[in-house]
């Protein structure tokens, strides 16, 4: 489980300022129990080819070291990366399922029209092979 309360509008403005490419950042917080507690997101640029950010985002090694080392001094921790799917829905694509990481959170922020519509979350299944879908609260 996940709980976005704290940042979900925060989520939603960045999908929508960068519409109508997609946006890309960190999540911070703390496990509480069997929960995620997202406190902060650190939205990061899409490194993305520039005519490919409508439908591809690229988070560069040196931003994943970033908003550890910010999370670290804030006595957080990385809980997961976030993105949008510009008129797309909120589940993941294949290219998002090749470039997670099983511990990680993944929630997609579906665009239409320059509008924010939903936010779901995702977790790579140990075998990479398939995402399911986190329960937010």
């Amino acid at each position: 489980m996940i709980d976005l309360q704290s940042v979900k509008p925060q989520l939603f403005e960045h999908a929508e300022q960068t519409y109508p490419n997609e946006c890309c950042g960190a999540l911070l917080g703390k496990m509480t129990g069997e929960i995620k507690v997202i406190s902060e997101i650190i939205p990061i640029e899409n490194a993305g080819e520039l005519d490919k950010q409508a439908h591809w985002f690229v988070i560069e090694p040196d931003d994943v070291m970033r908003a550890e080392r910010t999370a670290m001094k804030k006595g957080l921790d990385v809980l997961g990366f976030y993105h949008s799917h510009p008129e797309h829905t909120s589940e993941p694509s294949k290219s998002d399922r090749e470039n997670a990481m099983p511990v990680w959170s993944y929630p997609i922020v579906s665009v239409k029209s320059g509008k924010s519509v939903e936010v779901r979350s995702w977790l790579l299944a140990d075998d990479r092979e398939s995402f399911f879908e986190e329960e937010i609260l």
